[in-house]
């Protein structure tokens, strides 16, 4: 995968237009577009603020290699789930909502019997009380970590489950 094909997944992904990350950056709108036809690159000074924006690291944006999107923390280097939050991303037509829950919360929501689903959370058309959070705690206490769900549907909303 090239630079400017990554800089364009990454952007998609956060649910970013051209014109925001030329906003967010400093750059024109036609400076991005050529970044993501790997018509140019962009500054090395602009490598910091292009990897914070797009939450990865300078190496993940240079390397050839592919990045996992989800490891298997061994579990002598495992963090808590106190320490951890699951991070739900809705992009639903113009909407665009980030959901950051701590896990310890829905962790403690469910020991004490209270499901997610009675709580009713939906943004736009995406009902999020239909994920299995059970199932999505026992995968992370088994050490999985990253983007575990990724889903477009078919009115064109996007859903990203990721855990750090």
């Amino acid at each position: 995968m090239t630079l400017g094909e990554k800089l364009s997944e990454k952007r998609r992904n956060r649910g970013m237009t051209q014109d925001e990350v030329a906003e967010r950056l400093g750059v024109t709108p036609q400076a991005v577009s050529k970044w993501e036809n790997n018509i140019s690159c962009p500054d090395i000074t602009l490598l910091p603020d292009i990897a914070s924006l797009y939450e990865t690291t300078i190496d993940e944006l240079l390397s050839r290699e592919p990045t996992p999107t989800v490891a298997v923390v061994p579990p002598e280097k495992r963090k808590s789930i106190e320490e951890m939050v699951l991070h739900i991303r809705v992009v639903d037509g113009g909407d665009r909502v980030n959901v950051n829950l701590p896990l310890v919360l829905i962790k403690a929501a469910m020991e004490t019997g209270l499901s997610v689903e009675s709580m009713g959370m939906r943004v736009g058309g995406v009902d999020l009380s239909k994920i299995d959070y059970t199932q999505l705690i026992r995968m992370i206490e088994n050490g999985m970590v990253g983007r575990l769900v990724e889903v477009e549907g078919s009115d064109g909303e996007t859903v990203v489950i990721e855990v750090e």
